[in-house]
């Protein structure tokens, strides 16, 4: 992200511009530019405020010519200078500011731009790309080691590094000679409970085309509008939670080898076994949100499962109700494993913006944002998930148990909003350069 013109207006501009991190900026009283593609619509929030400016990069789709290394290659080529033109349009800056991954080839245009407009560098280290790499061609693969040099060459290039745990900020300095700043991760503002009518509003608009969220019977009164989960009366507006409704939870992915979804459908498995031998448990609504290459195969997993207690959907949710939707979620399941073991999942950091208790697989420095049996549970296989649903949800939908005491913890932890955490953080860093 570059960061202001040395001596002039300070600007932002970010090189590559997740929805994730795009909302991380918007507050912030820079102009920003963000380099996105066009494939995913940003919150409303970011699209409205006045000091973000989009700029598409277009992608390169269709190349099909000879192996899969030389189109992979002729992509990194396009890209790299696709990117570098665009960026030589905007206005020079002080800062360029880098999300990594995805780092190649951005690191090393960056890296370029900022030799021509005499610009710093600073790389907000999410995670190593090659490691992510490793997960589909092995870490013995010539373009992940070839990914990891050149990972390690161009982010010791940077003047200044941010990392989101400090188990990263300690890799990066033994392994990378890397001197980074921890900068956790910290929800948006619009991540925060919903309220009962907002979610009724929600329910009724996604039950127009998911099924979970339409009514389970038809309702005998005229003067209600119901949903699997809430009841309003049209006369007085007042909106009730319905009796014998289903607990909602919910977990989001990127579909990708780092998150093996068959673990959640097992336990699910045994969840609908416990509620047919007599436990008295609720019916589940299960939304599983996202997209990406791995989609197509669990939706055809989940199609054959054949659950008479439990629903799932596989969403793909505009920006401004997701965050809508995990607040008014019961419980919040992550099955992100890091594939460098050294970052933490944003979906939890949203999750506990909701105020919403999570259940999250076991990796290695998971403890620095899930605490066990505190604001949340960590399982390691499908039997201890299972077991955790089990009994987090036996006296749902009273306010006793765990489940409850997980969610008065995160409401009374008053954890640091994204703006707050980054003018104790990074504020001084970039003051030291003035």
């Amino acid at each position: 992200m570059l960061i202001g013109k040395p001596g002039g207006a300070r600007n932002c501009h970010c090189v590559t511009a997740k929805q994730a991190l795009q909302y991380k900026y918007r507050d912030l009283e820079q102009e920003l530019f963000f380099f996105t593609t066009t494939e995913s619509r940003p919150h409303g929030d970011v699209l409205r405020s006045g000091n973000i400016r989009l700029v598409p990069v277009a992608e390169l789709r269709g190349l099909r010519v000879g192996p899969k290394v030389f189109q992979y290659v002729i992509k990194v080529i396009v890209q790299a200078i696709q990117l570098l033109y665009t960026m030589l349009k905007i206005d020079q800056p002080s800062y360029i500011l880098l999300q990594n991954p995805p780092g190649l080839p951005s690191i090393a245009v960056a890296w370029v731009a900022c030799l021509f407009w005499g610009s710093k560098l600073i790389i907000d280290w999410h995670n190593y790309g090659y490691t992510i790499m490793s997960l589909s061609h092995g870490r013995n693969h010539p373009l992940v080691q070839i990914a990891k040099w050149y990972e390690k060459l161009f982010g010791r290039l940077s003047d200044y590094n941010l990392c989101v745990t400090n188990a990263m900020k300690e890799d990066l300095w033994v392994n990378c000679n890397i001197k980074a700043v921890t900068l956790y991760d910290k929800p948006a503002s619009y991540f925060k409970e919903t309220p009962l009518e907002i979610q009724h509003q929600l329910y009724m608009k996604l039950a127009k085309d998911y099924e979970p969220f339409k009514p389970r019977t038809e309702s005998f009164s005229l003067n209600s509008e119901t949903s699997a989960f809430t009841e309003k009366d049209e006369k007085n507006g007042h909106v009730i939670k319905t009796r014998g409704r289903p607990a909602l939870l919910i977990s989001s992915t990127s579909w990708t080898e780092d998150e093996d979804f068959s673990v959640l459908l097992k336990a699910l498995e045994d969840y609908e076994r416990y509620i047919n031998e007599g436990v008295k448990l609720p019916s589940l609504v299960c939304v599983i949100t996202g997209k990406g290459p791995l989609k197509d195969y669990y939706n055809g997993l989940i199609n054959k499962l054949h659950f008479k207690h439990i629903q799932i959907c596989t969403p793909w949710l505009e920006a401004e109700d997701y965050p809508l939707l995990l607040g008014s979620a019961d419980l919040g399941v992550c099955l992100h494993k890091s594939s460098s073991g050294l970052d933490l999942p944003m979906k939890v950091v949203d999750m506990f913006g909701c105020c919403l208790p999570v259940c999250a697989i076991h990796f290695e420095c998971l403890h620095e944002l899930v605490k066990h049996n505190e604001n949340g549970l960590i399982f390691r296989d499908s039997n201890e998930l299972a077991e955790q649903l089990k009994m987090l949800f036996l006296e749902f939908p009273t306010l006793e148990g765990k489940l409850h005491n997980f969610r008065k913890n995160l409401r009374v932890s008053k954890q640091l909003r994204w703006d707050e955490s980054w003018d104790q953080t990074v504020l001084p860093l970039l003051g030291q350069n003035k």
